[in-house]
């Protein structure tokens, strides 16, 4: 973790991340955050999305539980029938 910096925020509830701090996480316009908070602290962290080659070892890897735990087509399509009834 680097020096500590104080940012103000404005009265439409904005707060500008230091132009250093972007820098060395990587930060550009559009980047995505979420918003962690408890009591009085905040926590924003980014939101990378997985490479492509991650990608293809997220869903191998899910086949392959799949397959493990003998889970049928059918059987997400009735937990996925069963989640979106619930909205």
């Amino acid at each position: 973790m680097q020096a500590l910096t104080t940012i103000r925020m404005s009265s439409k509830g904005e707060v500008v991340i230091p132009a250093e701090v972007r820098k060395r996480l990587g930060l550009r316009p559009g980047a995505q955050l979420i918003v962690l908070e408890g009591r009085d602290v905040l926590i924003l962290k980014t939101i990378q999305p997985p490479s492509m080659s991650e990608f293809d070892s997220l869903i191998g890897s899910a086949r392959h539980q799949a397959r493990f735990s003998e889970l049928r087509r059918s059987d997400i399509v009735k937990a996925i029938g069963r989640v979106r009834r619930r909205k």
